[in-house]
């Protein structure tokens, strides 16, 4: 049974930075588009970063772009996002998701429900 575990969450302050990681247990992420969401209080979720299976494919939202970096480790059936240069309004909790198998894009939209699986998440507060 596929379970992914967020860690690496907490409270940085402005202009700090965290890494955060997502393990897979029961379920090889070779073969899966990964992608990382975020969802603050009172707003709806948003997809943050995507990585396609090779990892030859990488988007990110515009809000983070040029300060996030996803990655994969397939040895360690692992994704990590970089957060670098954190602001105020990163705070939220983070999710990593599998999309569906099928599907081999990078997206950062769930709109059609194809990310399948989804961590329980990972809270991460920017505030000084």
């Amino acid at each position: 049974q596929l379970q992914l575990v967020e860690s690496g969450g907490g409270l940085a302050q402005p202009g700090g930075s965290l890494r955060l990681s997502c393990a897979a247990s029961g379920y090889t992420l070779d073969y899966s588009v990964i992608g990382w969401f975020r969802q603050a209080p009172g707003k709806e979720r948003e997809g943050v970063a995507c990585i396609s299976r090779s990892g030859s494919s990488i988007n990110y939202a515009d809000a983070v772009k040029g300060r996030f970096t996803i990655s994969r480790d397939n040895a360690e059936n692992t994704v990590y996002l970089q957060m670098n240069g954190l602001k105020p309004e990163d705070t939220a909790v983070y999710y990593c998701a599998v999309r569906h198998r099928v599907f081999s894009t990078c997206v950062l939209s769930n709109d059609r429900g194809e990310y399948a699986y989804w961590g329980q998440g990972t809270q991460v507060t920017v505030s000084s």
